[in-house]
């Protein structure tokens, strides 16, 4: 009897010292945006703190207007949202960041560029390093190889923003009385690039970063003025307003006369993207907070996880999880203090 005693007081002991580090596993909730670098950035989150921090990770997608509503509200129905692009969020940022200050983000984030580009094999044989290139009588030619009398190009998406940007763009640069914009969906073009890619053929058309095209070919963006401002009246709220700003764009939804109305002469401003957190992680999670705060994504990274992903069809745990097993140096960076 009392070596049963015994036992039990030696079990009850144990249980008591092993239940609070059971407790003290973190349990982080992470959206699943509905792009392929975000949900990439998500899956590469949830296997850092499970691999290694010892968390508990639910991946639940979500509308950023839910996901920032779930990270004010701080009780864990939804913690971190992954990839926040701005200045195309800057009306979530004021609120939730610099007014409410219920949110925070990673220290370094990374840069989206939106530009035209062109096959390396175009830039090297031609020298097309610049808008101000594709005013050139040979380029001109060269991009117009039925002889219509204008090269051609593809503004984006039809229905896309961007794709209206760009004709005003050409306009504004007076590049539309040589060029002319096709708009296809982006599957049709990427099948046109690795058709031009492939036989070395002049292609032109807008992109961005981060995509998976970018580790597949050789892509390079157009040099263009650089972005000064925001300069519509109606743009005084925007942290990026000037007066004398290279940027006065209006929409088709703005003002009937809107192609006449706008006016852009330099590049998209670079996007800084961030990792976005509800702050409430640095009391429930701490460990989790801290790796969120230090992490740091390059384009290059998350080309490569998109290409994975996106076009490969690959499980994105699976890259996730394959991608921080052997990264360990890069992780090691982000968990500095942490473990």
């Amino acid at each position: 009897m009392k070596r049963i005693r015994e036992f039990l007081l030696v079990a009850v002991a144990t249980l008591a010292l092993v239940a609070p580090l059971a407790d003290a596993q973190e349990k982080v909730v992470v959206s699943e945006l509905n792009w392929t670098g975000a949900r990439a950035i998500s899956y590469v989150l949830k296997a850092v703190i499970e691999q290694r921090l010892g968390g508990q990770v639910e991946i639940k997608g979500g509308d950023p207007a839910v996901v920032f509503a779930g990270m004010d509200k701080g009780d864990g129905g939804i913690d971190v949202y992954s990839d926040l692009w701005m200045p195309s969020q800057a009306e979530k940022w004021a609120e939730y960041i610099d007014k409410r200050k219920t949110v925070e983000t990673n220290a370094v984030p990374y840069k989206g560029i939106q530009r035209l580009w062109v096959p390396g094999y175009i830039q090297d044989t031609y020298n097309v390093r610049s808008i101000d290139d594709l005013k050139r009588p040979e380029i001109i030619k060269l991009f117009d190889p039925e002889g219509s009398g204008k090269a051609k190009y593809f503004p984006g998406v039809p229905g896309w923003n961007i794709t209206n940007i760009w004709q005003v763009k050409f306009q504004s640069y007076g590049l539309d009385k040589y060029w002319e914009g096709q708009a296809v969906d982006q599957n049709i073009m990427l099948n046109r690039l690795d058709a031009a890619y492939k036989k070395k053929q002049p292609i032109l058309f807008y992109y961005y970063t981060p995509e998976w095209a970018h580790v597949a070919y050789d892509l390079r963006p157009l040099d263009e003025p650089k972005f000064t401002g925001y300069a519509r009246p109606e743009d005084k709220a925007n942290p990026l307003y000037n007066p004398n700003g290279c940027f006065a764009m209006y929409q088709p939804k703005d003002r009937p006369d809107w192609l006449e109305a706008s006016k852009v002469t330099c590049a998209m401003p670079d996007a800084q993207v961030w990792v976005a957190f509800s702050k409430s992680l640095e009391k429930r999670a701490p460990k989790s907070a801290k790796f969120l705060k230090q992490v740091q994504f390059t384009p290059d990274m998350i080309n490569q996880w998109i290409l994975d992903i996106g076009r490969d069809k690959k499980d994105p745990q699976d890259v996730a999880e394959g991608w921080v097993k052997r990264n360990k140096q890069i992780v090691d960076g982000w968990l500095k203090g942490v473990v």
